[in-house]
């Protein structure tokens, strides 16, 4: 399987398509100043403490408060609450050598007896804010790296169960306890598999050089502000998934170029040749064929190449996806085979469709109906075979005798939801027509008051492709009327996803001027 990473990056933030043998499977987006992310730390308030949940309220500057559950305290909160007590009145240190853990808490106790009203504790992002949600919150800390994942107060080895050779899990775990500190437990990654000391203990190093960052910063940090903030989405999307699979990593803009570059050449310095920027004038995702990609795979319906199609439908409590056979046809002698054929095509885009729109709680799924056990076995088991691409956690029921099967999938992040109808482009969507011969009087009616009024230099027309040769056509082109006109070059960028009669006029920083 060959991977790449197609990376747009925009004045508001980066857009991240992972691409599997040229098939679009995952879609991330990371906003400028994007808070709340999965992993940072905040310096969280007990506001109010629910005992019927067995749960707080925890202020950390989201509009709603956030949620933390008793059994997300972790079983080494009070030595938590015990050393933010000492960093905050004043004593240095940041590492545990001579702290003295506390015992850890009672596995079916109450949250009342462990934190109280206004008492200030870190706490970790565990899910991002969702729908009408707060973010849901974790004390029990962690770390991670490229290898290795710290963790405070334990000492505890832990070894991914992804790693089978018993051999190789012995060499790790006598790797990591000659050089992990006292009082910090740490887990090993499956990528950890195979590679040597002088990684695993750089990995380390640098993992508890982001603890003591974090322990430097806590005292002075006032509460309900972030403490320590996770790697931006990119760095953290290539810490976890690069691997010797992948061929290219296209990046459309030259700072993010150069860091990411810089940040594979310190996890995997072979690999720092893949990292290519992207020059052409054609949008980075147009060019490779990810924004048609992204179009055809977020609708209601999703088309499957042997003429079969799924409908999605999305609700506050859980995911519908609906199998249809469409257009294909079988005779009553090859029903059950032909059922079984168009389960497992739709098995295929549906495993995508997850990752593709990070679908997370509850999937319910209706393929055809299959009258014989063994065939919803093998179903069953190729749903599940085609699920183990999926790093988010989830669970498969087999199928029940009317052919619905039940996915739980682990949700951290809002769903990605993308509009795929475009707005009718000669109404815009009101119903009324607005005459398409002012268009080109409105573009320049703007440009006049763009370039006179506000003196900008160096602008750019984003327009629809047609719109885009209507003005560039003929010997005197509209964009040479208006450069004799206003004594400068115009350029007009193509741009497939805007309506007919859309544009937008950037800077010559490439930011969008607003009118």
């Amino acid at each position: 399987m060959v991977k790449e990473l197609i990376i747009d990056s925009t004045p508001t933030g980066v857009t991240i398509a992972l691409i599997e043998d040229k098939q679009l499977v995952e879609l991330h987006k990371e906003h400028v100043n994007n808070n709340y992310a999965v992993g940072d730390i905040y310096l969280g308030r007990i506001k109010k403490i629910m005992p019927g949940l067995n749960a707080a309220f925890v202020v950390v500057g989201y509009e709603k408060d956030a949620f933390l559950h008793y059994f997300d305290l972790g079983p080494q909160v009070q030595s938590l609450i015990k050393l933010t007590k000492i960093r905050r009145n004043g004593t240095p240190g940041t590492l545990l050598d001579n702290f003295k853990l506390e015992t850890d808490i009672d596995k079916a106790g109450k949250i009342s007896d462990v934190v109280g009203k206004n008492l200030l504790v870190p706490v970790q992002i565990a899910k991002e804010p969702i729908s009408t949600k707060g973010p849901r919150l974790s004390s029990d800390l962690s770390i991670a790296g490229r290898y290795t994942v710290l963790v405070p107060f334990s000492n505890v080895i832990s070894i991914s169960k992804k790693i089978k050779s018993n051999t190789e899990r012995n060499r790790l775990k006598k790797i990591i306890e000659s050089i992990k500190p006292k009082n910090f437990g740490v887990i090993i990654r499956t990528v950890s598999e195979g590679k040597g000391v002088a990684e695993l203990q750089k990995d380390l190093l640098d993992s508890i050089s982001k603890w003591e960052s974090f322990m430097k910063k806590l005292p002075e940090t006032e509460p309900a502000k972030r403490v320590w903030g996770e790697m931006d989405r990119t760095s953290t999307l290539i810490r976890d998934i690069l691997n010797t699979d992948f061929a290219n990593v296209y990046v459309n803009d030259q700072t993010l170029f150069e860091d990411i570059r810089s940040y594979v050449h310190e996890i995997s310095p072979e690999m720092e040749r893949i990292v290519k920027q992207y020059k052409h004038k054609e949008p980075i995702f147009d060019h490779f064929g990810v924004e048609k990609q992204i179009k055809n795979g977020f609708g209601k319906t999703v088309n499957l190449a042997g003429g079969a199609y799924l409908v999605v439908e999305h609700t506050e409590a859980l995911h519908v996806i609906d199998v249809n056979s469409g257009n294909r046809t079988a005779s009553k002698e090859n029903q059950e085979e032909n059922a079984l054929q168009v389960n497992k095509e739709a098995a295929k885009e549906i495993a995508r469709q997850l990752r593709l729109r990070d679908m997370g709680g509850i999937v319910v799924i209706d393929f055809i109906d299959m009258h014989k056990p063994a065939n919803r076995k093998v179903l069953f088991d190729y749903l599940k075979e085609l699920m183990l691409l999926d790093r988010a956690k989830h669970t498969i029921l087999p199928p029940s005798k009317f052919g619905l099967v039940q996915i739980t999938r682990q949700r951290v992040r809002p769903e990605m939801n993308i509009v795929t109808v475009e707005k009718c482009p000669t109404c815009d969507g009101t119903g009324e027509i607005k005459a398409s011969i002012v268009l080109m009087d409105d573009i320049e009616s703007n440009l006049t008051y763009i370039l006179r009024e506000q003196n900008e230099k160096g602008i750019t027309l984003c327009v629809h492709p047609y719109i885009a040769a209507f003005i560039k056509k003929g010997l005197i082109s509209l964009q040479w009327k208006w450069f004799f006109k206003f004594g400068q070059w115009l350029k007009v960028k193509e741009v497939s996803s805007y309506h007919l009669t859309e544009f937008h006029f950037l800077s010559s920083k490439d930011e969008e001027i607003k009118l």
